[in-house]
């Protein structure tokens, strides 16, 4: 027998750098919304009272920036001034259009920037994620929910999710370790918030994939201590959670982030394209896992690497894969949006939990199979 862990994390909504993630993906959702032509590439930063934004965006509609980051940090639950960090927090913005020489590349229906994007698929859950980042993913929604729900309403935004996970010759047979990480109200004991997110949270997200912990497995504020979360804390940053948003560290991640993009970049709509390939191979039984490999350079409008890797898990000939993915997919960037109408507002939703795996978005369908 060969036995083996992997860990994974996520974040909760209102972690920082999750909040830098919606806003910008926000900014991004209100374009298109007004203009499914804009061009946009907006980063955010936040820290104590402060939130800061900049990029380059190029569109005919009317943006009020302030007012969209506002809007999403006070739906965050960020309207306590003892929190450090509120919607009315101080702002700067610093956000002006594309680039000319970019923008020549993009016109003519080519990548709007360079690098190379990696998607993933296995059987290990039914959705084809790897088991970790799945199950750190449903954690920390679950932590969310609990929060706005008013079931806890103790706890105060921001959070983060670790899974440990154990396999038994390559097949998940268990959980080694779970640890939680929330703020909540000074008044509210360790023991309680611990004793509460075993009853209503890690037992129902455990059950759906038929596994169970014990409490003696459960951490919970590692230092036994945590009250205020949130920017004020530690300073958020637009796409620092590359690894969160993929594939938690089980399967390789490209170059370039995927909040505040418009699909023009192919750091985020190459990345739905692979993850699309790889799917669909696993789903139709032709590979037990799968890594689609894809590179493109500015102005291009093909790439300029398509691979596909198995790790000795394929059924079919790699011929026979090749000929499935190429019907699957045109992955020209003019045929990636197209094949999943990616010049819609559709974005904020991927900015939380994870940007696959989820059956609501576009690139996770399997029509192959």
């Amino acid at each position: 027998m060969t036995y083996s862990t992997f860990t994974s994390e996520s974040v909760c909504s209102g972690h920082p750098d999750k909040i830098c993630d919606q806003i910008s993906d926000a900014i991004l959702d209100a374009a298109l919304n007004e203009d499914k032509n804009s061009r946009v590439a907006v980063e955010t930063m936040v820290t104590k009272n402060f939130v800061a934004l900049a990029g380059e965006v190029t569109t005919k509609a009317k943006l009020n920036y302030k007012e969209i980051a506002r809007g999403v940090i006070k739906r965050l639950g960020y309207d306590d001034i003892k929190l450090g960090f509120t919607y009315k927090s101080s702002m700067t913005i610093k956000i002006h259009t594309q680039s000319p020489e970019i923008a020549v590349g993009v016109d003519n229906l080519g990548a709007g920037d360079q690098g190379m994007m990696f998607g993933y698929a296995t059987e290990e859950t039914s959705n084809f994620m790897p088991a970790a980042i799945e199950i750190a993913h449903k954690l920390a929604h679950g932590i969310d929910n609990l929060r706005t729900s008013g079931k806890l309403p103790y706890l105060r935004p921001d959070g983060k999710t670790q899974v440990t996970v154990k396999y038994e010759n390559g097949r998940v047979v268990g959980i080694e370790k779970i640890v939680l990480a929330v703020p909540h109200q000074e008044k509210i004991e360790l023991t309680q918030v611990e004793e509460d997110l075993y009853k209503l949270l890690i037992n129902n997200v455990l059950n759906n994939y038929k596994l169970k912990i014990k409490r003696n497995q459960l951490i919970v504020n590692g230092t036994g201590v945590w009250h205020i979360g949130g920017p004020a804390s530690d300073t958020g940053v637009t796409g620092r959670k590359i690894v969160v948003d993929t594939y938690g560290g089980y399967a390789r991640v490209g170059g370039g982030c995927f909040s505040g993009k418009d699909p023009t970049k192919v750091d985020r709509s190459a990345a739905y394209a692979a993850r699309y390939i790889a799917k669909n191979i696993v789903a139709s039984g032709y590979a037990k896992k799968c890594e689609v490999r894809l590179a493109y350079f500015i102005g291009a409008k093909k790439p300029l690497m398509q691979e596909v890797e198995f790790f000795g898990t394929e059924k079919k000939s790699e011929k026979f894969i090749k000929d499935f993915m190429n019907k699957l997919i045109d992955t020209s960037l003019a045929g990636i949006i197209k094949k999943f109408n990616l010049r819609r507002p559709i974005y904020f939703k991927t900015a939380t939990y994870g940007h696959f795996g989820r059956p609501e978005f576009p690139w996770e369908l399997t029509p192959g199979v």
